[in-house]
């Protein structure tokens, strides 16, 4: 049936209409189908462009969630409380004795690290005694004098309990009185 319509549509272009007294016969073009290896060919273009746009879009705006990255499963923090410390301040001749409480916990990277820390905690709290007893009201002023504070004990732990060490120092509680 398309091939009729196709053929009579041809027949129409072909014929050329009487022309009325007068007037000069108006030229028409006639067109001319492109050849089928013409057709084949854009069809083919076109397939092909359309097919590799979907597949750039695909590839840059992702795929279905099927390759998401594996996000790094975090260690759990390994926390050890250490005895409550209580120390007189130095104070610079003045009457009055002021005193710091101090609540202190280990960061330790890795739960192995406990048992062997926990026969140095002796030399951790001596660590601590003698360098709190040494402090100024003056020098735990602020948030830098507490992160300072904060530093020096970090280090003094990693120099007690070297070769392992510690993440950190973190206070629970801080008393100035």
């Amino acid at each position: 049936m398309a091939a009729a319509k196709a053929k009579q549509a041809e027949a129409e272009l072909d014929e050329v209409p009487e022309e009325e007294e007068g007037e000069q016969p108006a030229a028409k073009p006639k067109r001319k189908l492109p050849s089928m290896k013409v057709m084949i060919i854009a069809a083919a273009a076109s397939l092909l462009v359309v097919g590799g746009g979907g597949t750039g879009a695909y590839f840059f705006f992702g795929s279905s969630g099927h390759d998401k990255p594996v996000q790094p499963v975090a260690k759990p923090a390994i926390f050890v409380d250490l005895p409550d410390v209580l120390v007189n301040l130095s104070n610079a001749g003045t009457d009055r004795t002021q005193y710091l409480k101090v609540k202190i916990v280990l960061e330790l990277p890795d739960a192995q690290l406990v048992p062997q820390i926990q026969p140095l905690m002796p030399r951790v709290m001596d660590a601590f005694q003698t360098y709190l007893r040494e402090l100024r009201p003056t020098d735990l002023d602020g948030s830098a004098g507490l992160y300072r504070l904060k530093e020096e004990l970090t280090r003094r732990v990693n120099a007690a309990v070297a070769p392992n060490r510690i993440t950190a120092v973190l206070f629970k509680e801080i008393v100035i009185q």
